[in-house]
């Protein structure tokens, strides 16, 4: 933001003096950050770098040593420039040893034809760095503003970076600290070519301090964390060639702070975050909620997985969700699914899953897909891998949760009992959303059921399983009035006398009349009485096998639809 040397010699009083640079025009792009009037020899002792120094001559060395000695002394301390004014010392030109010093060390050396003040130069490009300092104090007014303003409303990881890539015009991205990308913004350029092979480039930045510049990777780091924990890095792609006036080959002091300020942000909104799901897992909801939705390109998922860590794309990929086998809404205030207990619940399962795919070495996506389940998307190498990846999920999940308490099984009717459902494996990312939904379906499915298996798939859902899937379906909902509708025209006329409660426990027995009754509380004619009301009512004899068996269907499909 400060004026070049280059843009210094195009100003009026520098242009009055005929400017003729004779060395360094390689270095005429380097920024001016104050000019500096001298006629000793040593001034460059006094100097600190990016300084445009200007001189008569009358005071440097009168040999040739002695001035290469001053030329290397002014490239050493860093100035953007030497302007010599012709007349006084030097007549016609300078010597030509200055002039091959200056060229060997790139530094710009310029001789000015005419007599001119030095004072009319000073305030012009004085003006000029005044101007730029003004609209750096602004820039850095507008990144601590913006970042505040993110803070306060509690922006996402993606908004923060979206904010920074803005201000800076550089890609920026958001790594752990196993260089998985969890964020990014790439600033108009191609993610691919930003992502590709991320992990070892980043292992290959290796900034000095907490904030630092890597000049060989070209990368402005700083390490994310807060409370002596940290838990990241952010990074900011400024390219070593474009010079800096306050230290030449390092990034602009405005994007340090703008980098800083990121940093702060997504700390300080990791820290007030009142879900208790790691940054991680917020990714990984996040795609997952993608794949299901179709919220985002399939391509853009598989990318923003393989930067994770997770690569889909090239994988058997298998749909897998878990979830309590039975709801919590009679334990208590807040245990239902949208009550802060039941959130908690369902967080612990989540974490439960992550630690069961990390302990059975299996790579995928997982995390909350509702307010019921988990949801997971394993990535294997091969179809071979499903079953035993699979039954090893379960083990592990199993061994996970027995650690975390002793109400944590998985066994049929035990407190906190869980069902893992697998969908059919696919090739593609694309099909990805038809294995979650199955898995999801044979999970729903498999409540129902009363068998206790590791894994449930859709073969093993039985048939109230297969019912449940189909409760949607028009005709089986048609088929459930035909059967049942008058009996339940009859109970909702008659809410004193329920008779789907006696069909229903009648067929339970197997047709056993006596044991009916007895579990009813009622006496054999009365139960029998009731028997043969509900044959009048709807028309069939319920000593036949295809009646009852096409009623127990009918009762099966009403549980089905009424729980859907």
């Amino acid at each position: 933001m400060f004026p070049t040397v280059r843009e210094v010699l195009a100003l009026d009083p520098v242009r009055h003096g005929g400017p003729r640079v004779v060395a360094g025009t390689a270095g005429l792009d380097r920024p001016v950050r104050w000019v500096h009037a001298a006629e000793v020899p040593d001034i460059a002792s006094l100097l600190s770098g990016g300084e445009l120094v200007l001189t008569t001559g009358i005071g440097l060395p009168g040999d040739d040593p002695g001035l290469r000695a001053f030329i290397g002394e002014l490239a050493d301390v860093g100035v953007s420039g030497l302007v010599v004014e012709l007349g006084r010392r030097y007549p016609a030109a300078v010597p030509r040893a200055m002039v091959a010093a200056a060229e060997r060390r790139n530094l710009p050396l310029v001789e000015l034809c005419r007599v001119t003040p030095f004072v009319r130069i000073t305030e012009a490009v004085h003006g000029l760095i005044v101007d730029a300092q003004l609209t750096e104090l602004r820039a850095t007014e507008e990144i601590h503003q913006r970042f505040t303003e993110l803070s306060v409303e509690g922006a996402e990881p993606a908004e923060v970076l979206r904010q920074a890539a803005v201000l800076a015009g550089c890609p920026v991205i958001l790594e752990n600290l196993s260089r998985q990308v969890l964020a990014y913004d790439p600033a108009g350029e191609s993610a691919e070519l930003l992502l590709r092979g991320w992990e070892q480039h980043s292992r290959r930045i290796r900034p000095t301090g907490r904030t630092g510049y890597d000049p060989d990777a070209g990368w402005l780091c700083t390490t994310v964390g807060a409370r002596g924990q940290d838990w990241g890095r952010l990074l900011l792609r400024w390219p070593s060639g474009e010079l800096s006036a306050t230290a030449p080959g390092s990034p602009p002091t405005r994007l340090t702070i703008l980098i800083e300020r990121a940093a702060s942000t997504l700390a300080l909104g990791r820290l007030i975050r009142r879900d208790a799901e790691g940054l991680e897992r917020q990714i990984h909801r996040t795609l997952l909620t993608a794949l299901l939705d179709h919220t985002r390109p399939v391509d853009e998922v598989a990318l923003r997985a393989r930067a994770l860590g997770v690569p889909l794309d090239r994988r058997h990929l298998v749909g897998v969700v878990v979830r309590y086998r039975a709801d919590e809404a009679g334990a208590g205030a807040g245990a239902a699914a949208g009550g802060p207990a039941g959130q908690a619940r369902l967080r612990d399962l989540a974490e439960a899953v992550s630690q069961a795919l990390r302990d059975a070495d299996l790579s995928g996506l997982a995390s909350t897909v509702d307010d019921q389940a988990v949801g997971a998307v394993l990535a294997l190498r091969d179809a071979g891998e499903e079953e035993p990846a699979l039954a090893a999920f379960a083990a592990a999940l199993d061994r996970v949760r027995l650690d975390a308490g002793p109400t944590a099984g998985r066994a049929y009717g035990a407190p906190g009992a869980v069902i893992v459902a697998a969908g059919s494996g696919v090739g593609t990312v694309r099909e990805a959303r038809r294995s979650l939904i199955e898995a999801r379906q044979v999970a729903d499915a498999a409540r129902r059921g009363r068998r206790d298996l590791p894994v449930y798939r859709l073969p093993q859902v039985g048939l109230a399983g297969l019912l449940h899937l189909l409760r949607d379906e028009p005709r089986l909902q048609t088929f459930v009035e035909r059967e049942l509708g008058p009996l339940l025209t009859h109970d909702a006329e008659h809410p004193r006398e329920q008779l789907l409660g006696t069909l229903r426990g009648y067929l339970a027995s197997g047709r056993n009349k006596s044991a009916a009754a007895a579990a009813a509380h009622l006496s054999r004619p009365a139960f029998y009485e009731r028997l043969a009301r509900i044959s009048r009512i709807l028309r069939v004899d319920l000593d036949s096998v295809d009646d009852c068996l096409s009623l127990h269907v009918a009762l099966l499909a009403l549980d089905a639809v009424r729980d859907g």
